[in-house]
C-alpha cells in the first residue's frame, strides 16, 4: 500500500468512526432519557441558547480540552495538538446532522422501553465509533486526547481518569440545568441527565469488549499492506 493510499485509508476509517459516534450522540438525544457525559454540557447550553446548535457548542466546548492540554503539557504542547481543532469542527457538524436526521424521522421517544432501546443502541454506536477512530490512527478528538495526556502525566489508570471526568461533566451539567431551568435533568422537555446518562457512561466500555474484536476483524489494517 502506498503512503498516500495508507493515509486516505486511515483517515477514512477515522472519519467513519466520527460519523458513527455522532449518530450515537444524536440517538441518545432522541431517546430523551439522558445522554453521554461528554455531550451533556453542549446539549444543556444549546437548550438555553437555542440559536446555537449542539454541534457548535460541541466543538466550542472541546476547545477547552485543547487549552487544558496546553496547560498540562506546557513546553511539550506542539502544533499537532492545535490540529485537533479540525476533527472536532467536523464532528460538530456531524452531530448537528445526526440530530437533524433523527428529528426528521420522528418525534422524541416517549415510551420508556423504546427510550431504553435507543439508549442501548447509542451505546453500541459509540463503542463501534470509538474503536474505528483508534483503528484509523487519524483524527483524535480533544476530549479523548486529554484523557491520554492526563493519564500519561499522572500515571493514573485510564479508567479512573475517565470516571472522574465523566462525573465532573455530569455534575456541571446538573448545576447548569438548575441555574437555567430550575431542574436537574434538563429543560423539562429534553432530558439531558437521567438514567440514560448512566447507561452510556457505564456500558460503553463494557460493550467495547464485545464490539472491538468484530470491528478490528472487519476494518483492521495489515501493517505490511
Amino acid at each position: 500500500m502506498t503512503k498516500t493510499k495508507d493515509i486516505l485509508v486511515r483517515y477514512g476509517i477515522s472519519t467513519l468512526g466520527l460519523v458513527v459516534v455522532a449518530l450515537g450522540v444524536g440517538l441518545s438525544i432522541k431517546s430523551n432519557l439522558g445522554i453521554a457525559p461528554l455531550s451533556c454540557i453542549p446539549t444543556v447550553l444549546s437548550l438555553k441558547f437555542t440559536h446555537i446548535s449542539v454541534g457548535t457548542f460541541t466543538w466550542l466546548f472541546n476547545l477547552l480540552f485543547i487549552v487544558i492540554q496546553a496547560f498540562i503539557l506546557k513546553k511539550d504542547f506542539k502544533w499537532t495538538h492545535v490540529m485537533q481543532v479540525l476533527p472536532i469542527l467536523i464532528f460538530g457538524y456531524m452531530v448537528d446532522g445526526a440530530i437533524w436526521l433523527f428529528d426528521a424521522l420522528n418525534a422524541p421517544a416517549t415510551t420508556y422501553w423504546v427510550q431504553i432501546v435507543l439508549s442501548l443502541v447509542a451505546v453500541f454506536l459509540t463503542a463501534v465509533g470509538i474503536r474505528l477512530e483508534v483503528l484509523g490512527e487519524g483524527w483524535i478528538l480533544p476530549a479523548d486526547n486529554t484523557l491520554n495526556v492526563i493519564t500519561l502525566r499522572t500515571n493514573a489508570k485510564f479508567a479512573v481518569v475517565k470516571v472522574i471526568m465523566d462525573v465532573t461533566l455530569v455534575v456541571i451539567t446538573v448545576v447548569l440545568a438548575f441555574i437555567f431551568f430550575g431542574l436537574l435533568t434538563g429543560n423539562g422537555h429534553t432530558m439531558v441527565v437521567r438514567e440514560g446518562t448512566i447507561i452510556q457512561a457505564v456500558l460503553t466500555g463494557l460493550c467495547m469488549h464485545f464490539t472491538d474484536p468484530i470491528v478490528t476483524r472487519i476494518f483492521g489494517r495489515k501493517k505490511n499492506d
